[in-house]
């Protein structure tokens, strides 16, 4: 099997980022009519956009949940950038559960969170190894942030398995067009001049040309960054997002995606009550740039209203601990059922999705 690989026939219920949120995992399967053992009576399977874990309370419990059941049969799952990392033995924030390094500084974050066995480390870390980045057949799209045609025929003829050799080699590429332009030296030099901390949000930096020129190098020469983690530019204002400031803008892929099939994502932080979205919520959860500031929370959006997110945000429900609120108001978890065009939540409650452009005949 390649990297880009058959979609389920039949209904399916496409499931939003975990971020190792395990209770609301349970929980939604549970409303979408689930047995313990991944079973539903009427013959629906899953599918999971991927960033299954990182943030959350339990990791490793949602990576083996989910590994299980795609080993049944009953679900499908693409590779998301957090799995990305952990494969790659890559520590970013949130990633305390498995990194011995991110542990002591995501505590005063993430905590209370479970963290990886050192003798079942191995096994978690391959979880998705041999999990497509991209799930297609003749009425519908998947992928974990963005579904861009040149990219997706760049990783075609790759196997499963390849996925990471094939990533760090585009990695160095990116570096080594970077060695050319001397832009480790230049980054080291905006650092130096500001002397703050990338990692604080309270810090907000000034715009850094050599930095933004370095994002956008590592995104846009590597297709398995673009599908897993989207489409960015230079940008023009620093932005608080997945732990660190940021000197790019997203790119909102779906207003120039003009093919006919639907695709659905997740990655892109939706919410489901925006108003709820305020600056410090905002600042400590959620990135600065929301993509979704004009799209209303129940709708399809892009040139041809065939895009679809469903990641409704419970990757932020450790702000929601921290103040004590209630998790399931401001940050969800969704899925959304194909071909239904119905999204689920894991408090129960149902809604019908919006604006839907059906493909013509």
């Amino acid at each position: 099997m390649g990297l880009i690989q058959p979609l389920f026939e039949g209904p399916i219920d496409i499931v939003g980022d975990v971020h190792g949120e395990a209770q609301a995992l349970h929980a939604l399967l549970n409303h979408l009519g689930y047995d313990a053992d991944g079973r539903h009576a009427q013959g629906r399977r899953l599918v999971f956009v991927g960033d299954l874990c990182d943030r959350g309370p339990d990791s490793p419990a949602v990576l083996r949940q989910v590994q299980a059941l795609v080993q049944a049969g009953h679900a499908q799952a693409v590779v998301g950038n957090h799995e990305i990392n952990l494969m790659r033995g890559d520590p970013k924030d949130g990633a305390g559960w498995f990194f011995d390094e991110r542990a002591e500084r995501d505590l005063a974050k993430y905590a209370p969170f479970a963290r990886a066995a050192a003798a079942e480390r191995g096994a978690l870390q391959a979880v998705a190894a041999h999990w497509p980045v991209a799930l297609e057949r003749p009425d519908l799209r998947v992928v974990h942030a963005a579904w861009q045609t040149h990219d997706i025929e760049a990783v075609r003829h790759l196997k499963a398995g390849q996925l990471i050799s094939a990533y760090d080699a585009w990695e160095e590429a990116a570096r080594e067009k970077g060695r050319q332009t001397h832009i480790a030296q230049r980054m080291h030099d905006e650092l130096a001049r500001w002397g703050g901390d990338l990692e604080s949000p309270a810090e907000q930096p000034p715009f850094m040309p050599a930095h933004a020129e370095n994002e956008v190098n590592k995104q846009m020469l590597n297709p398995l960054k673009v599908l897993t983690s989207g489409v960015e530019q230079r940008g023009t204002t620093p932005f608080f997002a997945g732990g660190k400031w940021r000197f790019v803008e997203r790119v909102t892929w779906w207003n120039d995606y003009t093919d006919a099939l639907p695709v659905v994502v997740g990655h892109y932080w939706r919410r489901r009550h925006p108003a709820e979205r305020t600056a410090e919520s905002a600042r400590a959860a959620l990135p600065d740039e929301d993509v979704f500031a004009h799209v209303p929370p129940l709708a399809w959006h892009g040139q041809r209203a065939n895009v679809f997110c469903v990641d409704y945000s419970v990757g932020g429900r450790w702000q929601a601990r921290q103040r004590h609120a209630l998790l399931t108001r401001e940050f969800k978890l969704a899925a959304l059922q194909w071909p239904e065009r119905t999204l689920v939540f894991d408090d129960g409650s149902r809604e019908a999705t919006e604006g839907f452009a059906q493909p013509a005949a």
